[in-house]
């Protein structure tokens, strides 16, 4: 019964070290001797270019542009670019009545997803800095400044606004999509103390124009690669704790799930795509934080799969692994039944976290099976999220 517990330790071990060992390494490397990078309002606020990339948003679509419209950012010194992913309900018409103000419109022809639209969109652009958000979510009216101030710092070539994961209008939804999402921005804080991010939010991010204009192909995550792209010029990816984005909970687990498929399919094929990064003799202690932080998290499903192998062969003879066993066998009932919870109905906290954390690694694993038997990801459909509440 050797080999099953040296299984069983090694993969118990690479779980540990994903979701805790990475984040206290980085609390210690953080703990010595810097002289921090000041932040400061730039002299002169440069022009931006915000980018919205939509399919079917006609429900919200009008009061995101109102938000963005009143953004603490000069009017005169910013270009809002809204690039429709071939719409077929009323977004165009909602739009075009914000034309007025300033509101360009950018219509395809045909569906190519997310990242074909913003490919698209960059010869339109006319910004030095280019933002980029989503039409459901909430942006803070100081957010945009705080993400251009970043850039004052030479060092940096992109800079990521912080999701805050808020209960939608009808429910609080997924309370343990809120504690993951506190848990990466907490990550992302101390990376960036450390050196710098290895993937922006999609939700809000910056990017110095230059960099944005590299091409990525359809299938990949943009915003994943917009750190990786800053990384290959010799500049960081920071995150941006006053840059607030609010983002609305998904209605249901289900909900979230199709979404973590989509994105980790993506991220799964950009990390294939950027592999070179994964070079620690070339990028040093980025290829360890891009390791660890990224291929260790989508690699914790195998490792989850061969404790339990490991744990099923022990239990034959240790009382041990059986509780264990029947340890995770109540969580995986318990992820059961907040899978099967009822839509916009409040998931309890006993179920959220558990639930939450199964399912995204069933969503891991069946990214993984998709990559690996060369599906790519379906075309975007955006995750359809009440308007966040007003605050």
């Amino acid at each position: 019964m050797v080999l099953p517990r040296v299984v069983l330790a090694l993969a118990l071990g690479f779980c540990l070290y994903a979701y805790f060992g990475y984040p206290a390494i980085l609390t210690l490397l953080r703990l010595r001797p810097h002289r921090p990078r000041a932040r400061r309002a730039p002299s002169r606020w440069p022009r931006i270019s915000i980018t919205l990339p939509v399919y079917n948003e006609a429900h919200v679509i009008a009061g995101t542009l109102e938000r963005i419209l009143a953004l603490d950012y000069p009017a005169d010194r910013h270009q809002i670019l809204v690039i429709s992913d071939a719409s077929t309900d009323r977004t165009h018409e909602i739009v075009s009545s914000f034309r007025d103000r300033g509101v360009e419109l950018l219509q395809l022809s045909q569906r190519r997803g997310k990242t074909a639209a913003e490919n698209a969109a960059r010869r339109h652009l006319t910004g030095e800095i280019v933002v980029n958000t989503d039409a459901s979510v909430r942006i803070h009216p100081e957010a945009v400044k705080h993400l251009v101030g970043a850039f004052t710092d030479a060092s940096v070539g992109v800079a990521s606004g912080r999701d805050v994961s808020v209960a939608d209008v009808s429910a609080q939804a997924n309370a343990g999509e809120e504690a993951y999402v506190g848990y990466e921005m907490w990550t992302r804080d101390l990376e960036t103390k450390v050196y710098g991010i290895v993937g922006a939010s999609g939700c809000l991010y910056a990017i110095r124009a230059k960099l944005h204009m590299e091409d990525v192909p359809e299938a990949l995550s943009r915003d994943f690669a917009a750190a990786l792209t800053a990384r290959e010029h010799g500049r960081r990816a920071v995150s941006v704790p006053e840059a607030v984005c609010f983002v609305p909970r998904g209605a249901s687990l289900r909900q979230e799930y199709r979404r973590k498929v989509r994105t980790i399919t993506r991220g799964l094929g950009t990390l294939a795509y950027k592999r070179a990064l994964l070079n620690p003799l070339r990028y040093g202690v980025f290829a360890w934080m891009l390791f660890s932080h990224k291929l260790c998290r989508w690699l914790v499903p195998w490792a989850l799969a061969s404790l339990l192998a490991a744990l099923g062969v022990l239990a034959f003879t240790s009382g041990w692994a059986r509780a264990a066993l029947a340890t995770s066998a109540v969580l995986a009932l318990l992820a059961a039944c907040g899978w099967l919870w009822p839509e916009r109905k409040t998931l309890p906290r006993l179920l959220a976290l558990p639930t939450y954390f199964v399912a995204g690694n069933l969503a891991v694993l069946h990214a993984w099976l998709r990559v690996l038997a060369g599906r790519l990801a379906p075309v975007w459909e955006p995750t359809r999220r009440d308007p966040v509440p007003a605050r």
